[in-house]
């Protein structure tokens, strides 16, 4: 690939290493990485059996460094989750704690929703977006097989939350989106859209989306900052903008073998806090994230809470199935038209917001019954609390493709699993297993 000149005049004028720099872009390889998933069954020991060759990534606790399939089992029972190296220091950094209430304002496509998910260990409420309702659907999937119960994923832009979201954040993690200049050896088309004007107009956007999460922030809340782009407009220059028209203080970073913000390229001290990777430096691409504290008067509203609103049938229902298959988090039961829900119990009144997922998906009610939901499969974190059918590993691939199983016994709904992993829901009807693995979803494995 080639860089644009400006791009490598730019840098030539700003680093000393800038000829390392531009090397590793245009002759280095992309480095492969994924995360595992901390909220299901036997994760470790899982892995251990049917992942794939890794050694441990740098910069998160159950990061490696390694390729996986997403036509695999462990992909698909979303054990882990793919994601670049460099990109799992963000949520590291954000290290949200279980209870809190924490909002992810650009999630898509979800690699810190899942991350920070299994961080908060399904305790408090996770709100992530997406302005965009292509990436925001894409952002559901990744949630629901993560088996997420606390997250609510939202379609909005950031100044539309506002007034839902007020004053309410313990947490907000703004992954920017920027002019990509970190991802320039993994994605051509990045470099193809850049000029020398994109830093510049990306920066102008990042301001507007930072007004409106300090916004939704408490007092003394915390604010994560963080682009894939090594330009200083972006970086040190908007950190800078923060602390100079806002409450902010900008707080350290206690992570090893990293490089810091440059306080030559911005205007405020404490810039040295900051951290930048760099690919002729770090494992993975360039990434460049701030932590910041929020020390204004918040404008938390009293908002009113989600609260039961099922009938009676549903009620009824619902009891007969969690008999057997229990929802595995505390919740509110919610219904909205045919689909049953387990909103998160901290989280405010759903009126006004456009929502793809309210919490955990239970199942769909119909005439006499409900259909439990491949959410519901993707939450089990106990498999010993469910009627369960163990399936070899030839049997997976059937189910994912959408076949019928053989199996003997009559014993109804029953959780699919291979060993202790959670594939998925079928019906076992006299020694037949009726297919429930979404449509949508269904594919060849490997």
């Amino acid at each position: 690939m080639e860089l644009p000149l400006a791009f490598k005049e730019k840098y030539q004028t700003l680093l000393d290493d800038a000829e390392a720099l531009f090397e590793a872009i245009e002759e280095g390889t992309p480095q492969k990485g994924f995360r595992l998933n901390p909220l299901k069954p036997a994760a470790a020991e899982m892995l251990s059996v049917y992942g794939p060759e890794r050694s441990p990534a740098p910069y998160a606790q159950n990061g490696y460094l390694g390729e996986v399939s997403g036509r695999s089992l462990l992909h698909q029972a979303g054990y882990v989750y793919s994601q670049e190296p460099s990109a799992m220091i963000v949520a590291s950094v954000a290290d949200a704690r279980p209870g809190e209430k924490v909002l992810d304002l650009c999630a898509a496509p979800g690699g810190k929703t899942t991350q920070l998910a299994g961080q908060m260990q399904n305790e408090g409420l996770l709100v992530a977006n997406e302005i965009f309702p292509k990436r925001a659907k894409i952002l559901a999937e990744n949630v629901e097989r993560w088996g997420a119960a606390n997250a609510i994923v939202t379609n909005h832009a950031p100044h539309e939350l506002v007034k839902h979201f007020s004053g309410f954040f313990d947490r907000i993690v703004v992954d920017a989106p920027c002019s990509g200049e970190g991802m320039f050896r993994k994605d051509e088309q990045a470099i193809a859209e850049w000029t020398e004007q994109t830093p510049l107009q990306c920066a102008v956007r990042q301001k507007e989306i930072l007004d409106s999460a300090l916004q939704m922030l408490k007092t003394e809340g915390t604010l994560i900052y963080s682009t894939c782009t090594f330009a200083p407009e972006e970086n040190e220059q908007i950190i800078s903008w923060l602390v100079e028209n806002y409450p902010i203080t900008i707080e350290p970073i206690e992570i090893e073998n990293v490089s810091h913000g440059r306080p030559e390229w911005g205007s405020v001290a404490g810039l040295e806090h900051t951290v930048r990777l760099w690919p002729h430096k770090n494992q993975g691409e360039g990434h460049f994230v701030a932590k910041l504290r929020f020390h204004g008067e918040d404008s938390e509203k009293k908002s009113k809470k989600t609260k039961n609103s099922i009938d009676r049938e549903t009620q009824r229902l619902w009891q007969a199935l969690s008999q057997m298959i229990p929802a595995p988090a505390e919740g509110t039961l919610v219904q909205f038209g045919d689909q049953l829900w387990l909103v998160p119990e901290s989280a405010p009144s759903l009126k006004g917001i456009k929502f793809l997922r309210a919490g955990l998906h239970l199942g769909t009610v119909k005439k006499n019954r409900i259909e439990p939901s491949y959410a519901l499969a993707m939450a089990v974190n106990k498999t010993a609390d469910y009627p369960c059918v163990h399936l070899s590993i030839d049997e997976w691939k059937k189910y994912v493709a959408g076949e019928t199983i053989t199996k003997a016994g009559n014993a109804g709904w029953v959780l699919l699993c291979v060993e202790q992993i959670p594939v998925g829901f079928g019906k076992q009807v006299q020694g037949t297993i009726k297919n429930f693995f979404p449509k949508g979803l269904r594919f060849q494995a490997v």
